[in-house]
């Protein structure tokens, strides 16, 4: 026989609350039962949520256990379930979906968990449930990195539309310019840099013209061309991409639509199984890709990190961006990495290579876990800038696991078991006690202080 509604016909279901206030009492089902005149069984599907709470079940519940009814049928989680609803609004966060029932499974089950979770939030700014949302470059990052840096369809169309342009001649930059006038009715024009003041491109859509400013180079002219042309003839492609990513936000649509504008370019000019098999010929040997395709540096860097396609990788590069100051504007790798791609070491080459604008310098590092890593590292320039202008000044570093280093050119004569630069991630997240570059403590980790000696560094700390 069914259980009896309560009065209002509503069924009420709390099994969480009935098994908290069992063990709260220190009771055994089998006692519980007992006391309540029911059966194991039945109980123990009231508890596993199988049963929903009756009005005679309640009453039982009430007289032996001197117990106020509303505390099993009222909403008392309901509170603790919109903390934890807005806990999962952080942006560090995005991509995990947790639905409303679990949450309440979580509030009424585990309730301490709960309060856990929150107050570790609370003590950390950047899970406060009132950070920011996430930004259109969030969902640009986060677009990239599910997809890992490689967009099959996109890929192979750009792949489609270069084999279609080498028809047209050798010069793929003369190509994409001659394609763009006879196929669009849009011509290419450089412009003096006082004529596009602040901008690098323009597309004038009434006079048909494609400005690009003469402060970019034969390699930034070609490629700024060729986003053009993508962004027109792979468009389906871009916003199919675009939308698989569950993208919906307007803004954020236009950053990506941007981004793989630029990697459909790359994939244009650098088309896989020619740029693949180049690298692979000359040992991945960055300069010499450089000239093969009259690209720059950090083109080839970013086509790079997009070898991923099924049955035909190349090495697993990881890649970034930096300024004087140490700000990282660019990142990727095709994993977890441990390198310090959010934080800067100061005795990472990277950030040495300003020393020697234009120098490529070759570095084997090693992180705390005992794992290598050869890298290169070189300045970039953005643009021309005319005289006395102030000067962008970038360095790239690329890089990847020792045990890829046989298929790299550059690896000649580095003793993968020899000296190694110790780096780590960033002094608050590096234990190296001996670092003479430390510049502060490792977070969370217990400092001592002697004012009767001094170490190499002004921090003694223990980890435990």
């Amino acid at each position: 026989m069914p259980p009896e509604p309560l009065g209002n016909g509503r069924k009420i279901f709390a099994g969480a609350r009935v098994r908290r206030l069992r063990t709260q009492r220190g009771l055994t089902q089998t006692r519980m039962a007992n006391d309540l005149g029911v059966s194991i069984s039945y109980l123990n599907l009231i508890e596993r949520d199988q049963r929903p709470l009756s009005a005679s079940f309640l009453l039982k519940l009430a007289q032996n256990f001197d117990l106020d009814i509303r505390s099993l049928t009222g909403d008392e989680d309901g509170e603790l379930i919109d903390d934890l609803s807005k806990l999962f609004t952080d942006p560090r966060l995005i991509g995990i979906d947790v639905p409303r029932s679990e949450l309440r499974d979580l509030a009424s089950r585990s309730p301490a968990i709960a309060h856990a979770l929150l107050r570790l939030a609370a003590a950390t700014p950047a899970l406060a449930p009132s950070a920011p949302p996430p930004g259109p470059l969030a969902a640009v990052r986060a677009m990239i990195d599910t997809a890992g840096n490689y967009f099959a369809a996109l890929d192979e169309a750009a792949e489609k539309l270069a084999d279609e342009l080498r028809l047209s001649g050798p010069d793929l930059n003369a190509a994409v310019v001659d394609r763009l006038r006879a196929r669009h009715a849009i011509t290419v024009r450089a412009l003096p840099a006082e004529v596009l003041p602040g901008q690098l491109r323009r597309l004038d859509l009434h006079a048909r013209q494609l400005q690009l400013s003469e402060s970019l180079d034969a390699a930034s002219r070609g490629f700024a061309a060729a986003v053009q042309l993508a962004l027109i003839e792979l468009k389906a492609q871009i916003a199919d991409t675009i939308t698989a990513a569950g993208i919906s936000d307007p803004l954020a649509a236009r950053a990506c639509t941007v981004a793989l504008g630029k990697y459909a370019a790359a994939a244009t000019l650098m088309p896989y199984g020619r740029f693949l098999a180049a690298c692979e010929a000359t040992g991945y040997d960055v300069e010499l890709l450089q000239a093969r395709f009259g690209r720059g540096l950090e083109q080839v860097a970013h086509r790079l990190m997009t070898l991923h396609r099924p049955g035909a990788r190349g090495v697993p590069f990881f890649f970034l961006r930096v300024d004087r100051a140490g700000t990282i504007s660019k990142s990727f790798a095709p994993g977890p990495s441990p390198l310090p791609l959010a934080g800067g070491c100061a005795l990472w080459h990277v950030y040495h290579a300003f020393d020697r604008p234009g120098e490529i310098r070759r570095q084997l590092v090693e992180l705390e876990d005992g794992q290598r890593f050869l890298t290169v590292a070189r300045t970039v320039r953005t643009a021309a800038m005319p005289w006395g202008g102030a000067r962008p000044s970038f360095a790239i570093g690329i890089g990847c696991d020792i045990a890829h280093a046989p298929a790299l050119s550059w690896s000649a004569g580095v003793d993968a078991g020899g000296p190694a630069a110790p780096i780590g991630p960033g002094c608050p997240a590096c234990h190296r006690a001996a670092c003479r570059q430390r510049g502060l403590p490792p977070a969370n980790a217990h400092l001592a202080f002697d004012e009767r000696q001094r170490g190499l560094t002004p921090f003694r700390f223990t980890d435990d």
